[in-house]
């Protein structure tokens, strides 16, 4: 029996996907939890008109993504954190402070979008990249100064 996946089945296919099941794990299964629907031709256009719709809406969002990025490129943000001798700091710099100075920039982002493997937790200047879209990275200069030492550039 031919179904239309509504939602992603594991070891199935994702959602939106035509195939072809037994009978009865359609019928019994996948249908009365609302994973699936008959293929009908009903079914068949209105999924053509989904897709149709979710690659306008992945176009659009992937020129937000671009535009963006554009302005996170000349970006440079600067921390003044405490920091001991040998330049290490006290705190550190994660992808939280960097969400809430961009968002002072105008610029609102989820902190799981800046991917930060460790906290910064020493004096100096980072290339922090920035996953906006599947397709789109920016990466923001980060400068991490002492508190009490002077501005190097």
């Amino acid at each position: 029996m031919k179904v239309i996946l509504i939602q992603a089945v594991p070891h199935l296919g994702q959602a939106g996907d035509q195939v072809d099941v037994a009978r009865g794990y359609a019928r019994n299964y996948l249908i009365p939890r609302n994973l699936a629907v008959e293929a009908t031709a009903s079914h068949l256009r209105s999924l053509q008109q989904l897709k149709a719709q979710g690659t306008q809406q992945e176009e659009r969002v992937r020129q937000e993504a671009d535009s963006v990025a554009e302005r996170l490129r000349d970006l440079i943000l600067t921390f003044a954190r405490a920091a001991g001798d040998q330049e290490r700091l006290f705190g550190s710099v994660t992808s939280s402070d960097i969400a809430e100075a961009l968002a002072e920039q105008g610029i609102r982002l989820d902190r799981k979008k800046i991917v930060l493997e460790e906290p910064i937790k020493a004096v100096g200047r980072y290339a922090v990249p920035v996953r906006l879209h599947r397709d789109t990275v920016a990466e923001i200069q980060v400068q991490v100064v002492s508190e009490s030492g002077p501005v190097v550039f």
